[in-house]
């Protein structure tokens, strides 16, 4: 069983930043893949960035360049810094929790914390 935990997230304007983190606990194999996801309202679940244990790292397209995902293996906390925000990165974030190899796919992911919601606006 993993447990994650989000927290950080809240609001900013246009061009601002935000940083999620995601503290990770319960069995972890030696080799995991951890990921951020956001779904806005209408909108299906978005695969925005994911590490391997390892730290290969994919993104997503629409955040590619202003999000940058990092894990901390020594604390088990998954960060996801966000820059220059948009008005559409307005979401709810979510961590979760997958086998290698990294991978944005959602059903490929087991676990998954509660979210954290975040709001761009100006």
């Amino acid at each position: 069983q993993v447990h994650l935990l989000e927290s950080g997230g809240g609001s900013a304007q246009p061009g601002g930043s935000l940083r999620l983190s995601c503290v990770v606990s319960g069995y972890t194999p030696d080799f995991y893949t951890l990921g951020w996801f956001r779904q806005a309202p209408g909108k299906e679940l978005e695969g925005v960035a994911a590490i391997f244990s390892e730290g290969t790292t994919l993104y997503g397209d629409s955040v590619q360049g202003r999000f940058t995902i990092s894990l901390d293996i020594a604390s088990s906390t998954l960060t996801l810094q966000m820059d220059s925000l948009k008005f559409e990165d307005t979401a709810m974030y979510y961590c979760g929790s997958s086998n290698p190899p990294v991978t944005l796919r959602s059903p490929d992911y087991g676990y998954w914390g509660q979210g954290v919601q975040v709001t761009v606006s100006a």
